[in-house]
């Protein structure tokens, strides 16, 4: 990469970095390698690649570009977002200990507290939001602090800041799920964090297309030791979704930022209808943590939002059904605008009494705003909401 690319600014980089043109031919586009096996110098001397779980060309490429994005030194791609979460939890060992965000994805939440405790892991959740609370939980076993940037699905704001600072001050791995924010909006690396993770399924590709997962960190002893851990378990990202992704990084800045012009429309239009109890949305004045979403983020909130109806769990479902342009679907961060009800979808995997200590209530309806436009999206709802009979309930 030369220099001229490196102090470019993050668009230009998305686009460039990693994306070098193809020697051979001059194609603009690298071509997609996919080999399992690479030819080697000499028995016993490695080349650049040997097999493909070790390395390949096409997840190379990928790897550099988010490492560019971020902020950081060296990133890998992963098979799932969940698999690049378990690649960092692999980390640590048996008595360790875990604090995370009780704003947190549902497969995080499964993989925490139903897979990790087989290998004697312990876990607490704690509000990422109270920095107090958050020291308070941290004991002598403590290894990692895992947060989320935009939690899931109350969209909290934990103060990166005053986290790096604990757990540098109580030597703790600190990871983060920027899978909402995405590099676009924030880049935590640059604030101390020692790991980010994406579910590269979402915004990075964009497009509902293809599954992957990543991590990226500063510290190349960090990188190495998750490398290790990848190499040896296996879970990486397979050429055509490294190629799938690799593009979509290329359009990500305009994306978010266009999604996000169109979701604060929409939550402010919500936040007024009288059929709506809450709105959630880091880009409201009325959310919690306002102030620091605007010290945190530039170039918007994000695309995620979620509302709450006065209703009960059918009748939630009910207008989730009753969309057209919105998909009643699972996952986020696309083109395409999704709509889900979090108690019984994305975080059905909560044990109950977690879900209503945590908020998840019945009514809470979870939206991924794409790039459709703002009026249609708002007609799309705005039918939904009416057509439910959310209104004659109280």
């Amino acid at each position: 990469m030369n220099k001229q690319r490196s102090d470019a600014d993050f668009r230009t980089r998305a686009i460039h970095v990693g994306n070098e043109i193809d020697p051979a031919t001059g194609a603009v586009v690298p071509p997609i390698h996919l080999a399992s096996t690479f030819r080697q110098p000499a028995a016993g001397e490695w080349g650049e690649f040997d097999y493909s779980r070790s390395g390949n060309p096409t997840r190379r490429n990928l790897e550099t570009t988010l490492a560019s994005l971020e902020g950081g030194s060296d990133a890998l791609a992963f098979s799932s977002g969940m698999a690049a979460i378990h690649c960092v939890t692999m980390l640590l060992r048996s008595g360790d200990h875990v604090v995370a965000g009780c704003d947190l994805y549902g497969g995080a939440y499964r993989l925490l507290h139903k897979i990790c405790d087989r290998s004697g892991i312990d876990v607490t959740l704690v509000d990422m939001t109270d920095p107090v609370a958050v020291e308070s939980a941290i004991t002598a076993k403590t290894r990692l602090i895992w947060a989320e940037t935009i939690g899931n699905p109350r969209l909290t704001i934990p103060d990166l800041d005053a986290l790096v600072a604990i757990a540098r001050g109580r030597e703790c791995l600190f990871g983060v799920d920027n899978t909402f924010g995405t590099p676009a909006l924030v880049r935590p690396l640059e604030k101390g964090v020692d790991i980010v993770m994406h579910s590269a399924t979402k915004y990075l590709g964009g497009h509902s297309d293809c599954l992957g997962g990543t991590l990226a960190v500063a510290d190349r002893s960090l990188y190495d030791q998750l490398y290790f851990i990848q190499n040896s378990t296996g879970a990486v990202l397979d050429p055509l979704s490294c190629f799938l992704v690799s593009r979509g990084l290329k359009t990500l800045d305009l994306r978010v930022r266009e999604q996000s012009a169109t979701a604060l429309r929409l939550a402010q239009w919500l936040e007024l209808h009288p059929r709506i109890r809450s709105v959630l949305y880091p880009g409201l004045a009325s959310h919690p943590q306002h102030a620091l979403a605007s010290q945190t983020f530039e170039g918007g909130f994000g695309a995620m939002m979620t509302f709450e109806l006065d209703a009960g769990i059918r009748e939630t479902a009910k207008v989730c059904e009753s969309t057209t342009l919105f998909h009643l679907a699972v996952s986020l961060g696309a083109v395409e605008s999704l709509i889900e009800q979090p108690a019984t979808m994305s975080h059905a995997s909560y044990d109950a009494a977690d879900r209503e200590r945590f908020g998840i209530t019945d009514g809470l309806i979870r939206l991924s705003v794409g790039l459709e436009s703002f009026e249609d999206l708002r007609r799309d709802l705005e039918a939904a909401i009416g057509s439910s009979g959310v209104a004659t309930e109280s």
